[in-house]
C-alpha cells in the first residue's frame, strides 16, 4: 500500500480555490483546506509545487476558498484538471472586489489576503488572512478513498 492509498482514507471537505493573476482567472480543486486560527481569522491550503497554477496562487495576493456543496461534484471534477478558461466556462459565479470569482452554489467562501507561504516537502503552505466570508445551509462535499460523497451530521 501507497502512502498516498492511506491518506486516501482520510475523509476531507472539498473547495475550489481561485485568484485572479495577469489578467487571467485561476481555479483548482483543493481537499487541504483548514483553519489555521479565529482571531485573527486565518486559514491555510496547500499547493504542489509543480502545478501550473502554483505562480498565479503565490504571487497574486489573495485567493478564494469556495467550500463545495454536496451536489457540487461535477464542480469539483471540472477544477480538478484541464485548461482555466474551460474549467471556469458556464459556471455560476461572481467577481468580488479583490477580483477573485466566488462560485454560486458554495456551502461557504473565506476571501483571504495571502499572508505566508510555508514550503513543506514538495508542497507550499498557503496561509491566509481572512477578508470577506460567508455560508448557507446544506451540506459539504467529502471525500474519502478516492470518491465523493456527503455525510450526515446528528445532533446529540
Amino acid at each position: 500500500m501507497s502512502i498516498k492509498v492511506a491518506m486516501s482514507r482520510f475523509t476531507t471537505g472539498v473547495t475550489v480555490v481561485t485568484t485572479h493573476f495577469e489578467g487571467q482567472d485561476w481555479g483548482m480543486t483543493c481537499n487541504s483546506f483548514n483553519t489555521v486560527s479565529l482571531e485573527p481569522a486565518m486559514v491555510l491550503w496547500s499547493i504542489r509545487k509543480e502545478a501550473n497554477s502554483h505562480q498565479a496562487f503565490t504571487q497574486s495576493g489573495s485567493y478564494l476558498v469556495n467550500v463545495l456543496q454536496s451536489d457540487q461534484k461535477d464542480t469539483a471534477l471540472r477544477f480538478a484538471s484541464g485548461p482555466q478558461p474551460q474549467r471556469f466556462a458556464e459556471q455560476a459565479s461572481e467577481r468580488t472586489a479583490h477580483n477573485n470569482i466566488k462560485l454560486h452554489g458554495s456551502v461557504a467562501w473565506f476571501e483571504c489576503r495571502l499572508a505566508q507561504v510555508v514550503s513543506a516537502g514538495d508542497h507550499d503552505i498557503l496561509i491566509g488572512e481572512v477578508l470577506g466570508y460567508g455560508s448557507q445551509d446544506g451540506a459539504g462535499l467529502v471525500y474519502a478513498n478516492r470518491h465523493f460523497g456527503v455525510l450526515a451530521a446528528f445532533e446529540s
